[in-house]
């Protein structure tokens, strides 16, 4: 997976690969696919493209997970309002976790 300036990704053949024939013999020059394992079989160029497509839509659909984790508080600091919130009879930990998630919806 190449990361791009934009912080999205795009998946590669390398990528494809490894999720179709993990622990499979391969090397990659350029464009040029060249394959060694002789226990696997080598994908097609059909098969390589499909899960290309498929890692991306898993990757892109999972946009929101992404989103959500960097504005999540620290695992310490939610046991801490975990804590507070048992304590004191409050839901600080339930309405933050509320709003991450409604300012970040699952499609």
């Amino acid at each position: 997976m190449k990361r791009n300036f934009d912080g999205s990704a795009t998946f590669e053949t390398s990528d494809a690969l490894l999720s179709l024939k993990p622990g499979a013999e391969w090397v990659i020059r350029g464009d040029t696919l060249t394959w060694k394992d002789d226990k696997q079989t080598e994908p097609t160029t059909s098969q390589i493209n499909t899960e290309i497509a498929r890692l991306q839509a898993e990757y892109d659909g999972n946009k929101y997970q992404r989103d959500r984790a960097v504005v999540y508080a620290s695992i310490a600091d939610q046991l801490d309002q975990i804590y507070w919130d048992k304590k004191n009879g409050t839901t600080i930990w339930v309405d933050a976790v509320t709003k991450v998630k409604s300012d970040n919806p699952k499609p």
